[in-house]
């Protein structure tokens, strides 16, 4: 059997055998991403609902920016966190850097432009075609708000899961706040660099098959969302 057929063996085996040291990997992985989607999805729920509905100076521009930072460099943004997060650095009383809570951080600004953007877009249909039956009806555009993303539930659950995508395949930004610490910020992205360097490619090659199959998943179910209009 060749060294590919070998690690491959091996690695369904600690798939199918629910190794303890992968799937507590697989476990920080969906904990830190999910939580750093969680945190985008309060910011840029309200926010790309709010640049859906309302007109003002500036508009424009700020959509043009977040469009734009949708491709954000994640060392740059880890480099950015890391220098705030630092013991000299203005945020470093908190005591994040190379915690979980620093990795979040880190994902959720790569997440947030992302949901944000995708999040308008959304509500922008809704709002061009019922809009104005809101206003007569008496509501205010900030009260319109909450019936618009109640409108757009498909859309928003896209924009979550696009954001997900991101957050669970990163890995340049949350190596540098999170150190790639065993048991504590190792996620599958670091683990599957550091296990390729060091030989191990069964461990690397269980996890790489795990994040594909994440990402797969839910690039699957926002691909139909977008397309069928399917309503949560």
């Amino acid at each position: 059997m060749s060294d590919f057929g070998q690690a491959s063996a091996v690695a369904l085996a600690l798939i199918l055998g629910l190794d303890g040291d992968l799937f507590r990997i697989v476990r920080l992985s969906l904990g830190v991403s999910l939580s750093a989607v969680a945190v985008a999805g309060i910011i840029s729920l309200p926010l790309g609902a709010a640049l859906a509905v309302y007109g003002f100076r500036g508009r424009g521009p700020l959509i043009v920016i977040l469009n734009a930072l949708m491709g954000l460099p994640p060392v740059v943004v880890g480099l950015v966190v890391y220098l705030l997060l630092s013991r000299s650095g203005p945020l470093g009383v908190l005591g994040l850097l190379f915690t979980p809570g620093a990795m979040v951080v880190a994902q959720a600004i790569l997440v947030t432009p992302i949901v944000t953007v995708l999040v308008w877009r959304a509500v922008s249909e809704p709002w061009a075609a019922y809009g104005d039956a809101l206003l007569v009806d008496g509501a205010s555009r900030l009260r319109a708000i909450p019936e618009l993303l109640a409108m757009s539930g498909a859309g928003l659950l896209t924009a979550l899961l696009a954001g997900f995508g991101r957050a669970i395949a990163e890995v340049g930004a949350i190596i540098i706040v999170g150190g790639n610490i065993a048991g504590v910020t190792r996620t599958m992205t670091t683990a599957i660099a550091l296990e390729t360097s060091k030989g191990n490619l069964p461990l690397a090659l269980a996890l790489g098959i795990i994040l594909i199959a994440l990402s797969i998943t839910v690039s699957a179910i926002a691909f139909l969302l977008a397309n069928r209009g399917i309503r949560p």
